[in-house]
Parts: structure tokens; C-alpha cells; sequence
């Protein structure tokens, strides 16, 4: 994901070479590269406030994106920019998303211990591994067979065990798990799949990129009525690559 050109962002470069570490050990190594990529966030959720109604991370979603190693979730040639807060290649044409939305998107989901939600894109694994610290169940679809193997190890060698993924097109959700208290999507469609609506719990939330790939897209926050309808917020203008089919 490309953030938008609204957003100001700082190219730190922190020194992370070197082989991953098992999830849990040597995270003195990554500590000050993350409270300073915190910094950054927060500072990003300050100046996007007044569109995204969230002026500071929750202790919740501040404690995940801590917690994540995002090192693990890059390939190894751009590892050394994993604390910068801008998106970084993983290969197939696609990106990892940049920290700032990662950490927006999650606080926009308003995800609670007990929730169970679906990710559509599984990319790099970092978002869902995010999501992990903050949901008791994690659901992520991912169309690239190459993408979603990759993110299934590092995963796995993070020990996230409440993650469940599968290759698959993200525009059908996944039926069998649903309803989900919340869906994020990690793509851009040019139009809402209605079938993630469908998929949602009554106050369920979706969080969603949606625009043409080279044109004007909107994050938005689609909240399911208990009388069946959705009411849909505008937050921030954003670039995401788009959502395969």
C-alpha cells in the first residue's frame, strides 16, 4: 500500500539486519526502532484526527503494533526498513502496508479480546499478526498462492496460532467462519463487495480502501445496522494497490 500524499512521512532508518529472531527473544534488539516508529504513528494519528475521529492509538492497538516484529513479515533485502513508516515490497507486485494505516485500520475496527474477524488480502502476514494480539480469531484470505505460503511461515515461526488462513478469492469472504465482528480489507476494490457486508455481525464493522488503482480512493468504515442496513464514514484519502481477482 502507497500512503497518500496527505500523509507526511519520515524515512528513520534503523539497522535490523541480520538473521529473524523467534517471536518473544532479542526484541531489545528491535526496542528502540519500534517506540520510535510509535512516535511516528501517533503523531500521524494526530494530524489525521479530524477525518478519522481517532486522535491517539488505543493502549490495545498500541501494545500490538509494539508486540509485532515486522522484520519477520518482509523479505530479508528490506529488512533493514522495517521500523520505517512507509510500505516496503514483499514480492508478487505487492506491498506491505505502511505502519501508520496498519495501526489506523486496526483502531477503526475496534477490535475487542473476544472478536473473531476476517482479513481479505493476508500480503505479508502483518496485519493479521497485528490483529492477532488484539482478537481472540483471526480469518485472512490471500488470492497469490506464492504470498499467502510465505505469510503462513512467518506466522507460524511467530507462534500466532490463532490465525487461520487459506488461499482463495477475498471478494467472496469466507462463509463457513461467518459472521465476523469485523473485516478488514487490505486492497482496493473499486467498488464494496457485498458479500463482506453480508458476512458482518449487526455493529459489525468493515474497514475498506476502495477506489480505481491510479485514481482518488477513501478509506472507509462500514458499520452493520441491527436493522439491516450499513451506514458508511469517509475517513482518509489513501493508495492501495488493488484487490486481485
Amino acid at each position: 500500500m502507497k500512503p497518500s500524499r496527505r500523509l507526511l512521512l519520515r524515512a528513520a532508518v534503523f539497522s535490523v539486519a541480520g538473521a529473524f529472531c523467534p517471536r518473544g527473544l532479542g526484541q531489545d534488539r528491535y526496542a528502540a526502532a519500534r517506540e520510535h516508529l510509535l512516535r511516528e504513528i501517533e503523531s500521524d494519528m494526530r494530524a489525521t484526527a479530524r477525518d478519522t475521529g481517532h486522535p491517539a492509538l488505543s493502549a490495545a492497538v498500541r501494545r500490538a503494533i509494539a508486540t509485532v516484529a515486522r522484520e519477520r513479515f518482509v523479505p530479508s533485502h528490506v529488512a533493514a526498513h522495517a521500523y520505517e513508516n512507509r510500505p516496503l515490497p514483499i514480492g508478487e507486485g505487492q506491498t506491505i502496508s505502511q505502519p501508520f494505516i496498519v495501526a489506523l485500520m486496526t483502531e477503526l475496527l475496534q477490535p475487542k479480546p473476544d472478536h473473531v474477524v476476517l482479513e481479505v488480502g493476508t500480503g505479508s502476514g502483518y496485519q493479521a499478526a497485528v490483529l492477532a494480539e488484539c482478537v481472540a480469531k483471526v480469518y485472512s484470505i490471500e488470492i497469490v498462492a506464492p504470498l499467502a505460503q510465505r505469510a503462513r511461515a512467518a506466522l507460524d515461526a511467530a507462534g500466532y496460532r490463532n490465525v487461520e488462513t487459506r488461499i482463495g478469492d477475498g471478494y467472496q469472504g469466507w462463509p463457513e467462519a461467518a459472521p465476523f465482528d469485523g473485516i478488514i480489507v487490505t486492497a482496493a476494490p473499486d467498488h464494496v463487495p457485498p458479500r463482506l457486508i453480508g458476512q458482518l455481525k449487526p455493529g459489525g464493522r468493515l474497514v475498506i480502501p476502495v477506489g480505481p488503482h491510479r485514481g482518488a480512493q477513501e478509506l472507509l468504515v462500514i458499520e452493520a445496522g441491527r436493522d439491516g442496513r450499513a451506514l458508511t464514514r469517509r475517513t482518509i484519502a489513501v493508495r492501495f494497490v488493488p484487490l486481485p481477482r
